[in-house]
């Protein structure tokens, strides 16, 4: 149990492979939310259950593969991994979009969840094949791609099924996944492992999360700064489709283009915590996120600029802190990237799922001041884990 490595030696990171993980993280992160601007055409078709079973049965698909398939790309070559869950992908779109009823969908809905964590595979294959020196800035990278898909998807999508109807949406879907696995096939290297057994895999992921105290310090700041995201992001809409602001949902939606510019901070990011280490960038993202409910607690109720700043900053702290955490994790077992990874974002979706309900219930209560009231607690919650974590990984 205590034999978590599995990596054989791996070829230098190209510039064409850089490139086409950035990609593949973006191209497949965005299939997980490209239905949430479709509910109000799904609910037309299929009913109001459609509104809460698809998109959850994404969410829970794409947990289910963090845990079950990204940790396989520390005992099988991660090219051939990739390649096979975006032609699975491309093919399982298909099925969502021609689906005849609700069933049907939410079926495919929890395979493109599961088959989306794609995009999980990439970031750990950029780390494994990038040198220490610029592990930071090359992680960085990634995520720019993987984050930027999430931020954009649901204005592609929008706009699309606006003018197409929701199922174009699902087969445009299936095409961008099949061009992406021709990508990866061009660009990526090929890449040898260990085979393990899968119960060894699995068991060794708690093995990690036991006797790596960096990786749970890194888990347990992204995390609580997840949640003060989540927080937000849930509330966000309710805020500015009400008076003063009176905003359309799309309207609201346009939110999410500000944060692209909150994701293009990830390479700057990486690049600090490679010269400087990754303390500082934690500390520094966890202020940022204090700092944004701090103005969206002055002015958040009747200044659409308020808004936006505090979505600036929430975005470019929680991004970079989660850049210096990655590569923290990343650098502690080589050939274990994956589960690490596992440990990682599960920890971050567990708080995630927090944050939202704590934010929802704090808005119901007590308004648009308990929501800040909650994002400040998590982040300085967060905060005070970095603060207080004196390993010299951590610097």
């Amino acid at each position: 149990m205590s034999d978590v490595s599995t990596v054989s030696p791996h070829p230098a990171l190209s510039t064409t492979a850089r490139i086409g993980l950035t990609l593949i993280a973006g191209g497949a992160v965005a299939n997980i939310y490209y239905n949430q601007p479709l509910l109000g055409l799904l609910v037309a078709d299929f009913g109001p259950r459609a509104a809460l079973w698809v998109p959850t049965a994404c969410l829970v698909g794409y947990g289910l593969g963090i845990v079950g398939l990204v940790p396989l790309g520390d005992a099988w070559p991660r090219r051939q991994l990739i390649i096979a869950q975006l032609l699975a992908l491309s093919v399982v779109l298909v099925v969502a979009a021609l689906s005849p009823n609700l069933s049907v969908l939410v079926l495919a809905s929890l395979l493109i969840g599961f088959l989306s964590s794609a995009a999980q595979q990439a970031v750990p294959f950029a780390a494994e094949l990038a040198p220490d020196a610029s592990r930071g800035r090359v992680v960085g990278q990634v995520m720019t791609g993987l984050l930027s898909g999430i931020l954009l998807a649901r204005t592609v999508s929008g706009f699309v099924s606006a003018h197409l109807g929701w199922r174009a949406v699902f087969f445009a879907a299936a095409a961008v996944s099949l061009g992406m696995a021709a990508i990866a096939a061009a660009t990526l290297p090929r890449t040898e492992a260990k085979r393990l057994r899968y119960r060894a895999l699995m068991l060794s992921i708690l093995h990690l999360a036991k006797t790596q105290p960096v990786l749970r310090n890194a888990s347990l700041s992204q995390a609580l700064l997840f949640a003060a995201f989540n927080a937000f992001w849930v509330t966000l809409a309710l805020l500015v489709e009400a008076e003063p602001f009176n905003l359309t949902a799309a309207g609201a939606g346009l939110f999410g283009v500000i944060g692209v510019c909150g994701a293009l901070v990830a390479p700057v990011s990486g690049r600090f915590t490679d010269l400087r280490g990754a303390r500082p960038v934690v500390v520094g993202g966890s202020l940022l996120v204090v700092a944004a409910f701090a103005v969206l607690w002055a002015g958040g109720t009747w200044s659409l600029g308020a808004v936006a700043v505090g979505v600036l900053l929430i975005d470019i702290g929680m991004n970079g802190a989660l850049i210096a955490n990655q590569t923290r994790a990343y650098a502690l077992v080589p050939g274990a990237r994956g589960r690490i990874n596992t440990v990682l974002f599960t920890a971050m979706f567990v708080f995630g799922a927090i944050g939202a309900y704590a934010g929802s219930q704090a808005f119901l209560l007590a308004g648009w001041a308990g929501v800040c009231l909650v994002g400040i607690a998590f982040a300085v919650a967060a905060l005070l884990v970095a603060v207080f974590d004196r390993r010299p990984t951590l610097t």
